[in-house]
């Protein structure tokens, strides 16, 4: 079994994958969790990390091959000279062990310590209360005895 790259049709990816699924064909298509800032407001998504290219684990000799081009969403197989390309087992390991990496991280949740690198706060711990739009963030910080919340940019944040 070896590895090869599809490019399905624009905004069909999730189509391609079930039916590919639906025909018993092992496939791989990689999605992160994305944050975007969509009416003012912050939103998590889920995103291919190859848009418009989906993975799949094929013998040479099956005979799925000449159904691919015909399968609802996919718009052809990678090729190069007439041939599909194989794509080694090492870079998909690789991307599975990234992506579970990333998940395992996250980004910064409520109540996580940080410090501020910048401006007239860096170097105070501060603890992450939310994030206030796409560039800031709510923090809250001791400062003269006292708890204070405060908006910091997010870039100033280092967990």
């Amino acid at each position: 079994m070896t590895w090869y790259v599809l490019q399905h049709k624009p905004a069909q990816g999730d189509r391609a994958f079930h039916n590919l699924q639906n025909q018993e064909v092992s496939c791989f298509y990689p999605k992160i969790e994305v944050e975007k800032i969509r009416s003012g407001k912050r939103q998590k998504r889920l995103e291919p990390l190859f848009p418009g290219y989906i993975f799949i684990n094929l013998e040479q000799t099956d005979p799925v091959w000449s159904k691919l081009r015909s399968t609802l969403g996919v718009l052809r197989v990678v090729s190069f000279a007439g041939k599909p390309m194989p794509v080694d087992d090492a870079v998909i390991d690789q991307i599975k062990a990234s992506m579970a990496k990333v998940a395992e991280q996250g980004g910064i949740k409520k109540g996580q310590k940080v410090g501020l690198e910048e401006g007239p706060f860096k170097g105070i711990n501060a603890i992450f209360q939310a994030y206030d739009g796409e560039e800031r963030a709510i923090v809250l910080i001791t400062f003269m005895q006292k708890q204070q919340t405060v908006s910091v940019p997010v870039s100033a944040l280092k967990p």
